[in-house]
């Protein structure tokens, strides 16, 4: 057997457990990836099977292109079905639908609405409980609204028809697919989707034989005609695999730090060792492979029990996401990833495991055979650090800290273009190598003998004694904070530069907006109790507007879709002068239009424009007078014309000190019998944005968290080493009257400063940087956050910390003042 592999096997079978200390991050880092990889495995699999399938019967499907081109239609279906062979063309076909599931109203997310041919050999959409719906009075549902809404197979709901009347429908089934952007989907019959009205748009068309050339000319060119084998090999959609991948690497890159850390704790350990061993003529080279060959074996290990961890990691991943909400957006809910990995998913565990450990291991493995036996062969009280060494390295950090804050100056003096952007983000890669980095050793231990001194005023001697063994190995203790640092910093400065754009749009846009807006949600027309039902007094005035859609062209040729409004003058005016726009000339027969398309289309006060398309022929009125879009709910024309169509809106605008909430549960309990209309307030669309926001915080730090869980066994596995390191010095507490319980405190209080000082370091560090990014854009205001979920967070740091010091505080109490006296 080689002296290295032989050293190796020595080196595991004497001390196993300092042996495998390494590959504890390791077995977190690689249970993490194979979550991700488990999870999404299972987001895709339940995409797949819950997307709509080609039934076997089959053999043709007419599908429009990809990107443009002309729209299927029954027109086209008519043609192909008198293609020679053809026995059926089945249009395929979805409409847009309004369920009434929030308290008996409709949402402002319509249903789209699959719509299944009567022939039940053509039913497309998967099943996961219950049956298909039949052709009327029966709907299947998503899995994720019927989760969201506790909807099971026989519960009965209400939906809209045509005129917006509600309807009662039975839920025959939940499908295996979910909502796509909280938008239900739903399945129905013929008969029922002739009652629910709209235009259907026509998706596909099943053919039943013919040939394939003949089925293609016939449709016309740019139409794809494919076989139901090709659509079937067609990939899946992989999109949701792409949102956990790169943050479980993040995690593995994590644990390559934290173990490469470990590895050199542990190898320092063994100096007087492999002094030894060098003095008895071993060479540098066997020295090394022994590690390095240890550090495979560690890093199989830690793969085969991180392989086995995955499933379960991954299926509390799963919990959390229905928990926080997170699954609902995804699309996907109640997930049941596998809770033991495939032989492939194993064998990626095991090999990544074991080539990382021994990357982690390289550097510390050949640091450590560098060194001469004589220095390796004094006491640790005798070593002395190379004063030239560090200050080089303190030289080299204020070097790349100074360069980091130029390039941060010359970001703010760029502010608004291009080359800002990038100045900040190379401003932030070069201080946190420069400031956590190189000058790590100098300031991870300041910033603990700060948050040390002020927790001692509370908690007594032993936080001091916690920042002071902080100090004395500040390369290790920088090496466990710095993971903690990056993944605060992210979350700090995601959350800081949305809040505060959020708080920035919210606040200084000049866009004004109507306080309300009461519309029907599927376009209908209103019938004229909506406007005085809109009238409450909470309102300071109403304006009804009747709006149709038309097409306008430019000078250019280029066609733009143009919402056109038309209103009584008199509430139009009162309405337009209450927003400070000057509209004393508006009246009949004349026009008002946006500021950009009056600009675009070349329009000229007092001149008369024409707006083209609109029912009854063009219409030529005089331009009078320009305003914001935003204040007439994206408005591009307005005419003085109230019987340019139906009804389609109420603008309101509040009185001071109106309450928007008991406004809109006014409106809606006047219009009771009007289940679709809609009363959307301001304040409840910038409650619905901060809900979103809070969401991505929540799905960040989520994602994050498998980094931090790395990280902060990082803390465990350094306490675990510093403990071993300090028997002497334990003992001696304990021989002088220290009970356990204080030796426990005083482990404990060594993790909590280093996750404060990762935690809060790292939270300061993100939030300069994002306001340093905010001003490269040419935006100062001041910094804002959702704070609720950032410190539920920093507090799960610390508890994890906590737990992680468990077993290391054990340890600690264990050491009887007789042999731990002895063994130093």
């Amino acid at each position: 057997m080689p002296t290295s592999l032989r050293l190796a096997v020595a080196e595991v079978r004497d001390r196993p457990g300092r042996a495998v200390l390494p590959g504890v991050a390791l077995v977190v880092g690689i249970a993490c990836l194979l979550a991700a990889l488990m999870l999404s495995d299972a987001m895709v699999r339940a995409t797949d099977e819950g997307a709509p399938t080609v039934p076997a019967g089959v053999d043709l499907v007419v599908r429009p292109p990809v990107y443009g081109g002309a729209d299927l239609d029954q027109a086209t279906a008519d043609r192909v079905a008198h293609v020679a062979g053809v026995t059926a063309a089945q249009p395929i076909r979805e409409v847009r639908a309004d369920l009434l599931l929030d308290g008996g109203r409709a949402g402002d997310r319509r249903a789209t609405a699959d719509i299944e041919p009567d022939r039940a050999d053509l039913h497309r959409v998967p099943i996961l409980e219950g049956r298909s719906p039949g052709p009327d009075g029966e709907i299947a549902i998503d899995r994720v609204t019927a989760y969201e809404h506790g909807l099971k197979p026989g519960a009965s709901i209400r939906m809209a028809d045509a005129a917006g009347e509600p309807i009662d429908v039975v839920v025959r089934g939940i499908t295996k697919r979910g909502s796509v952007g909280e938008e239900p989907v739903i399945v129905v019959g013929e008969a029922l989707a002739a009652r629910l009205g709209g235009t259907p748009r026509v998706e596909a068309i099943y053919v039943v034989g013919g040939d394939r050339a003949a089925v293609a000319q016939v449709v016309g060119e740019g139409q794809r005609v494919d076989t139901r084998a090709a659509i079937a090999a067609e990939p899946s959609d992989r999109s949701l695999a792409a949102v956990l991948l790169p943050f479980s690497i993040l995690a593995l890159a994590t644990s390559v730090f934290v173990a490469s850390a470990t590895y050199r704790a542990v190898y320092a350990q063994r100096r007087r060792h492999t002094a030894l061993l060098r003095c008895l003529g071993a060479h540098r080279g066997p020295l090394v492979w022994a590690n390095l060959l240890e550090a495979l074996v560690t890093g199989v290990v830690a793969g085969l029990v991180g392989a086995v961890l995955g499933g379960s990691v991954a299926w509390l991943l799963a919990r959390l996401f229905d928990a926080t909400g997170l699954s609902s957006i995804l699309g996907a809910v109640e997930l049941s990833p596998a809770l033991l990995p495939t032989v492939g998913q194993t064998v990626i565990g095991v090999v990544t495991a074991a080539t990382l450990s021994a990357f982690a291991a390289v550097r510390p493995a050949l640091a450590a055979a560098r060194v001469s036996p004589l220095a390796a062969l004094r006491t640790s009280e005798g070593q002395t650090p190379d004063r030239a060494v560090v200050r080089r390295r303190r030289i080299f950090g204020i070097v790349l800290v100074a360069a980091a804050g130029v390039m941060g100056a010359l970001a703010v003096l760029a502010q608004g273009s291009l080359a800002a952007i990038f100045l900040v983000l190379f401003s932030g890669i070069t201080a946190v190598f420069g400031l956590f980095g190189v000058l790590g050793p100098v300031v991870v231990p300041a910033l603990g003998r700060i948050f040390g001194s002020v927790a001692s005023r509370f908690g007594g001697a032993q936080w001091k004694l916690a920042a002071a063994e902080v100090r004395r190995v500040p390369q290790r203790s920088a090496s466990v904070a710095m993971p903690l640092l990056l993944a605060a910093a992210m979350v700090t400065f995601f959350a800081v530069t949305v809040g505060s754009a959020q708080r920035m749009e919210d606040e200084f846009s000049n866009e004004p907006q109507p306080d309300a807006v009461v519309a029907d949600s599927g376009g209908r027309a209103l019938d004229g109790g909506v406007g005085a039902a809109a009238n409450r007094p909470e309102a300071a005035t109403t304006v009804v507007v009747h709006g149709v859609e038309a097409d306008q062209t430019d000078a250019e040729g280029h066609t733009f879709p143009t919402q056109v409004v038309g209103a009584d003058p008199e509430p139009m005016r009162e309405w337009l002068t209450r927003q400070n726009v000057d509209a004393r000339d508006f009246g009949p027969g004349t026009v008002m239009l946006d500021e950009w398309y009056a600009e675009r289309f070349g329009a000229q006060l007092g001149r008369p424009f024409t707006v083209p398309g609109l029912p009854g022929g063009p219409r030529t009125a005089t331009f009078v007078g320009t305003f914001t879009g935003s204040m007439l709910d994206d408005a591009d024309v307005v005419l003085a014309d109230p019987d340019l169509g139906p009804a389609t809106k109420v603008l309101v605008a509040f009185a001071p000190g109106a309450d928007p909430a008991a406004y809109q549960a006014g409106v809606r309990a006047a219009l009771a019998d009007s289940p679709t209309v809609l009363v959307k307030t301001k304040a409840e669309t910038s409650a619905q944005n901060q809900r979103y926001l809070d969401l991505g915080i929540v799905l960040l730090m989520v994602l994050l968290g498998l980094s931090v869980a790395v990280a902060v066994t990082g803390i465990g596995t350094a306490l675990t080493i510093s403990v071993q390191e300090r028997r002497k010095e334990l003992a001696l507490r304990r021989a002088l009257g220290v009970t356990k319980g204080g030796l426990q405190g005083g482990v404990v209080a060594e993790a909590v400063l280093l996750s404060l000082v990762g935690v809060l370091g790292g939270g300061v560090f993100g939030l300069v940087y994002a306001e340093l990014t905010l001003a490269a854009v040419g935006v100062l205001v001041w910094p804002t956050a959702a704070v609720a979920p950032l410190l539920v967070g920093g507090a799960g740091v610390v508890v994890l910390a906590v737990l992680a010091a468990f077993g290391p505080a054990r340890g600690a109490s264990r050491i009887r003042p007789a042999a731990g006296l002895a063994a130093g």
